[in-house]
């Protein structure tokens, strides 16, 4: 059984997959996560990443599901990369001659996402910060 979980950085979304992706209905929940993400976040995902770490194995619906997102994808101005897919998954690409269709997203790409984000200075009596005035 395939479970998702999404991490929405706005114009980037990270679809973390953990399962195998072997019966129809696990490359449909990969669809629907997919397609759901790319009109339902923030500002709209114009790149999203599958995180296929914790996927296992994938079969010939989910490879199939990977094209057909991927075309998908392209035809709705969308990026789709994958991000470190373990070797039975990466092989099983190789096979039918995908990994030239897909972009990988490498590991710096991915630590940048996930780098805390410094948190901007309060600007003390232009009003921007709640709670604080310019009065002493």
């Amino acid at each position: 059984m395939l479970s998702v979980h999404i991490d929405d950085f706005g114009e980037t979304a990270v679809i973390h997959c953990v399962g195998r992706i072997v019966r129809s209905e696990a490359a449909f929940k990969l669809r629907e996560a997919v397609t759901s993400q790319a009109v339902t976040s923030q500002r709209d995902a114009r790149t999203i990443v599958l995180d296929l770490a914790e996927v296992p194995a994938i079969e010939g619906g989910g490879l199939g599901m990977l094209v057909f997102l991927q075309r998908w994808a392209h035809d709705h101005d969308i990026r789709i990369k994958l991000f470190n897919p373990c070797q039975t998954v990466r092989d099983r690409l190789e096979h039918v001659n995908s990994t030239r269709e897909f972009d990988m997203a490498t590991p710096d790409e991915m630590t940048v996402l996930y780098a805390p984000q410094p948190l901007a200075a309060p600007i003390v009596g232009m009003g921007l910060v709640p709670g604080h005035s310019d009065r002493l």
